[in-house]
């Protein structure tokens, strides 16, 4: 059955030269932090991702490992934060602690110009008491694994 909207594959590693971040619709606030981290084109999986999941669209990307599938499904995410809410507005799950660690550190360089954001790792591990008052003070991102958010 083919789709009614197709999501564009990300065949290669980098998405054509002439392309940019800002092209793809980011935050302002996105596009400054990606400056200071030295990103300078968006990557094939970012070019094909970005600009559907700003549009509210569901997308299963496949990527090599080091081509910013993080940032490919992170920087739509901070794109369409609302801060001050201090409830979760988005639920990312990793298999593992580390990927937990990892994603949250990403989510944390990627939102530094956006004044107020704050991302919780949830992972087993840990005492459940930190994690819950984190929660309960408030969080705009949680990261966690699938065991501990069963939890």
């Amino acid at each position: 059955m083919a789709s009614e909207n197709p999501v564009p594959s990300a065949e290669a590693d980098t998405a054509p030269e002439q392309l940019t971040f800002a092209d793809l619709g980011l935050d302002a606030a996105v596009l400054k932090a990606l400056k200071d981290v030295g990103y300078e084109t968006p990557s094939a999986i970012q070019a094909a991702t970005i600009p559907v999941l700003l549009q509210g669209r569901d997308v299963v990307g496949l990527a090599q490992t080091g081509t910013g599938k993080t940032a490919a499904f992170a920087l739509p995410v901070l794109s369409q934060m609302e801060t001050g809410h201090k409830n979760p507005q988005a639920l990312v799950l990793a298999p593992t602690r580390e990927l937990a660690l990892q994603v949250c550190e990403a989510f944390e360089k990627y939102a530094a110009h956006i004044k107020g954001v704050s991302v919780l790792p949830v992972y087993g591990g840990q005492g459940y008491g930190q994690q819950l008052s984190a929660l309960r003070r408030g969080v705009d991102i949680v990261v966690g694994t699938p065991g501990r958010i069963m939890d």
